[in-house]
């Protein structure tokens, strides 16, 4: 039995092949009477850890709901670097975003499509995380619900709010703008979207692009009740304490995040409250119980992680081309919720694109382009060191696929 890490924001299904000081249990395909090894090599890099290993095939049967038996890709790890940390209680990683991102490359039938082909259920799956207000402890059984093939009514409160999937690789979305304690950050929608917005169950916080981040904290500081707070708290570097006694939470403003709906005259707005981001850890001290903030900076995308979705049952409608929220009765904080979503809203006030006109297939065109072009100089100059690194792919082939897979350690497995 191994414990897997469902991830949205990859596409490779793997698990631990070798003994490892972080691993508790792997899969010896030596035992097994199923597993085909298929002699490819397959390395998948992380903006924090990587793996590599070799892909084959073996067969699965689901134990809920789905009868029968499956052939499906796995690759077994046989090294890795920073992926399995001290503490983690997962031995493997479930991709579930698009065969865009498999590794080594795109032909490599993912997960959830070969379970789609062979089952012949519906072309969507739906996540529950459950988290909220729990402690940061490491020992991943805060709970949650993955249903594969369709959508589960116990699961939500209330209507299914959907936004459309703007790219077919992440579940990259559009965000519209942010508000902190109701008030708009007033930035371009732009900024929101630069490089891409994605949904990822993979990443542990909300994590926001530079110029977001650095607003929406401005805005969290001014509308906190505490007037004086240690940069170190926002930046990650620090825990912020208070008497066990005490809760925190009615110091911080709510936060909103809007996005387009499928009428895209309209939006809507899902809401955390800070018990969702500001995040107890636990066992420090006898007195005192400590936080940190559950949102940070990043460098090439918004990433809609843990730290929201521990708010929501979210749907992936692959088949219809959308990610549904809906609020999760899980997300509550002694009784009371701490999230929600209201709507409709007028897009009147935004651009009607705040995403990147160049689409993705685009930038394959213009790499392929490119390529040619690289090509035929290098037939004319011959002269390879020199042009190689003018013609690489605006995506570097997508060689990291994700923000923090390997982070997703404390709050649920």
């Amino acid at each position: 039995q191994l414990n897997i890490l469902v991830d949205t924001g990859s596409s490779n299904f793997a698990v631990a092949g070798v003994p490892d000081p972080d691993v508790t249990s792997y899969f010896n395909t030596d035992l097994s009477n199923t597993y085909k090894p298929q002699g490819i090599d397959v390395t998948v890099k992380y903006s924090q850890g990587s793996w590599t290993g070799v892909l084959g095939t073996d067969v699965i049967t689901i134990p809920k709901g789905i009868d029968g038996s499956y052939t499906i890709n796995i690759a077994v790890i046989l090294e890795s670097e920073n992926f399995f940390l001290p503490g983690v209680k997962w031995q493997g990683i479930l991709g579930l975003a698009y065969n865009a991102l498999a590794k080594p490359s795109s032909s490599v039938e993912t997960f959830f499509d070969s379970l789609v082909r062979q089952a012949k259920i519906p072309n969507v799956f739906s996540l529950q995380m459950c988290g909220a207000g729990l402690p940061v402890s490491g020992s991943g059984t805060n709970g949650g619900s993955l249903v594969l093939g369709g959508i589960e009514p116990s699961l939500y409160k209330g209507d299914i709010w959907y936004t459309p999937i703007k790219e077919q690789w992440y579940y990259q979305v559009e965000i519209l703008k942010l508000e902190v304690g109701g008030q708009n950050l007033e930035l371009d929608c732009r900024e929101y979207n630069a490089d891409k917005a994605i949904v990822d169950s993979g990443t542990t916080l909300l994590r926001l692009p530079q110029k977001v981040f650095i607003a929406l904290v401005q805005a969290i500081a001014r509308t906190s009740l505490i007037q004086e707070f240690s940069s170190g708290f926002w930046t990650g570097s620090q825990l912020a304490c208070w008497d066990k006694t005490e809760k925190p939470w009615s110091l911080f403003p709510k936060l909103s995040i809007y996005l387009r709906d499928e009428n895209s005259s309209r939006s809507f707005r899902i809401s955390i409250l800070p018990q969702l981001y500001i995040q107890p850890i636990l066992g420090i001290g006898e007195n005192l119980q400590c936080y940190r903030f559950g949102i940070s900076s990043s460098s090439n995308a918004l990433v809609i992680g843990a730290t929201v979705m521990e708010g929501f049952y979210v749907i992936f409608d692959r088949a219809q081309r959308r990610v549904g929220f809906a609020v999760s009765p899980c997300a509550e904080v002694d009784g009371s919720p701490v999230s929600e979503i209201e709507g409709p809203f007028t897009t009147a006030d935004v651009a009607s694109n705040c995403v990147s006109s160049v689409s993705f297939q685009e930038l394959w065109i213009a790499s392929y382009a490119l390529m040619s072009l690289c090509g035929v100089i290098l037939l004319v100059l011959i002269i390879r060191p020199l042009i190689s690194s003018r013609c690489q792919h605006p995506y570097s082939d997508n060689d990291v696929v994700n923000d923090e897979s390997s982070l997703v350690r404390h709050r649920w497995k």
